[in-house]
């Protein structure tokens, strides 16, 4: 490859890398064909882009992110690049890849490594902590939840308070009547 293609490729690879917030690498090496093909289909349905790259490029195009200082560590053998606006959407997915295949306990893909909410995971086991990380918009919508629950409880409060005070009165008149 020529110095001008590699250096074409490391500027794409940071404008990814900029582009998107959260980034898991990931070995699917040894993987078939259709369970290759079924995995860029889920990634591709979730929203997630998934890139193979050369380690020495990406190492070139991480090298200026201090933050991404430790990731350099596990670029060896075949690495696969997951970049998705959702934190937990790609640990979710390699999680139900891998589950997929129980009886095998290095189903691929493998977690080698993620950059997520601006901190960096390594090791596969991580992947559990991963996908239960909740996304941007899971949590404002838990805390619009907690929001209106008070305000559920007041409303429904006054309503059996109504009913309530509506069925001593309908007793009352009918005592008199």
């Amino acid at each position: 490859m020529k110095k001008e293609d590699k250096s074409a490729i490391i500027e794409q690879l940071k404008a990814q890398l900029a582009e998107y917030p959260h980034f898991y690498l990931t070995d699917i090496e040894g993987m078939n064909a259709q369970k290759t093909s079924d995995l860029r289909r889920a990634c591709f349905k979730n929203d997630i882009k998934l890139v193979m790259v050369k380690n020495t490029l990406l190492a070139k195009a991480l090298e200026e992110n201090e933050a991404c200082k430790d990731l350099l560590a596990v670029l060896k053998g075949n690495t696969a690049l997951m970049l998705s606006q959702t934190g937990n959407a790609p640990a979710k997915l390699i999680k139900e890849f891998t589950e997929k295949d129980k009886k095998n306990k290095d189903a691929k893909p493998i977690l080698k490594a993620a950059f997520v909410e601006e901190s960096v995971y390594v090791g596969r086991e991580q992947l559990d902590f991963l996908a239960a990380i909740k996304s941007k918009n899971e949590l404002i919508a838990d805390l619009v939840a907690l929001l209106q629950s008070p305000a559920k409880n007041v409303v429904s409060a006054l309503q059996s308070g109504a009913n309530t005070i509506h069925g001593v009165l309908q007793t009352l008149s009918e005592r008199e009547g």
